[in-house]
């Protein structure tokens, strides 16, 4: 088995050191020759290799969503964004990727007083993302801790500002708003890098410990404003009826006070009237004032007409059967028998006060 493929026309294999050699012979101009010579070239090519291979060390590549922070010896040199980037290899520069784009979520839970003296559970949901990456990578340590000693803070100002009747009721969404603002701000103030896409705020509620008790006082003030408004649509009823009712009773009186000055008027004017016959003639006023008033009272009495001062005979005159019978009769014959009984009661009227005709 004597030459093989590398052995044919008598030529030996060609040994590694001598191809090194020859290969530095040839990049640096027969440095190789001697035996310092050679060493040093040797030595360079392998420090040109060494520092082509750590070169290639400082290449790296940032994704779209991405952005780089460059440090130098521990602090910010700069930041690139998407694409194939090169820095100096470690240890004089190191680089940092922080994604920019996604939205990362927190939430928290926590019991805070409101400004009425209620005890409200919260649950915050939080959702952010790193939009400076210098600013977050040396202003903030831990950025759940961070972002949660912020939102605390912010939602404990909010709530403690506000009734419980509106954090339970329709103020959620401004509540959420007003605290999304706050939290901004301050996370701003501390130069944090992280910005807030949104605040929602998950729940909102009594402890559950007190929730019974709660469900009784949120009765009790249905209960009242049920109450209320039942009251109110009553006297929505009963007002309208009962000055209806006070209107009339007033336009009643007035009716009856318009009747009776009437009537007095009326009365005064019959009593001048009076008192001017009666002055004219005071006998005949008297007499027929009498008369009236005899036919006034006994107008609907039953009458009997005797003579006390005759020969002691009964004369028994049954004017009202007298009356009753004339007034189916003709007129004349009625207009007489009024006209007797007239008359007759006149002349009794007279005898009785011993007056002319007695």
């Amino acid at each position: 088995g004597g030459n093989g493929s590398w052995n044919r026309g008598g030529r030996q294999q060609p040994d590694l050191e001598d191809v090194v050699r020859d290969t530095l012979k040839k990049l640096f101009g027969g440095l190789g020759g001697g035996g310092k010579r050679s060493y040093r070239g040797t030595l360079i090519w392998a420090l040109a290799i060494i520092i082509g291979l750590w070169s290639l060390f400082g290449l790296y590549r940032v994704d779209e969503a991405e952005r780089a922070v460059v440090l130098r010896f521990g602090e910010h040199a700069r930041t690139t964004g998407a694409g194939l980037r090169w820095h100096v290899p470690w240890p004089i520069e190191s680089v940092e990727k922080i994604n920019v784009a996604e939205v990362n979520n927190f939430s928290q839970k926590t019991r805070m007083l409101t400004a009425d003296e209620n005890i409200v559970e919260v649950d915050l949901v939080v959702q952010y993302q790193r939009t400076q990456p210098e600013d977050f990578l040396f202003n903030v340590r831990v950025a759940e801790e961070t972002l949660g000693d912020v939102s605390e803070s912010a939602i404990r100002e909010i709530i403690g500002k506000n009734q419980m009747d509106y954090i339970l009721g329709e103020g959620r969404s401004d509540i959420a708003q007003r605290t999304e603002d706050l939290i901004q701000q301050t996370l701003d103030d501390y130069g944090a890098g992280i910005g807030v896409t949104q605040v929602n705020l998950r729940d909102a509620n009594y402890p559950q410990q007190v929730e019974a008790a709660v469900q009784d006082a949120i009765k009790a003030r249905e209960d009242k404003e049920r109450l209320a408004f039942e009251a109110e649509a009553y006297a929505n009823d009963v007002v309208p009826r009962a000055r209806g009712e006070a209107a009339r009773r007033i336009q009643d009186a007035e009716a009856y006070k318009a009747e009776v000055i009437a009537n007095a008027e009326g009365e005064a004017q019959r009593f001048e009237k009076l008192l001017a016959e009666y002055q004219k003639a005071p006998e005949v006023t008297r007499d027929r004032l009498y008369i009236e008033a005899l036919e006034e009272l006994y107008g609907d009495s039953s009458k009997v007409l005797m003579d006390a001062e005759g020969s002691g005979n009964l004369l028994y005159l049954p004017l009202d059967q007298l009356i009753r019978r004339g007034a189916g009769s003709e007129q004349s014959p009625t207009a007489s028998t009024d006209g007797s009984s007239r008359v007759t009661e006149r002349d009794e009227a007279r005898r009785r006060r011993g007056g002319p005709g007695s």
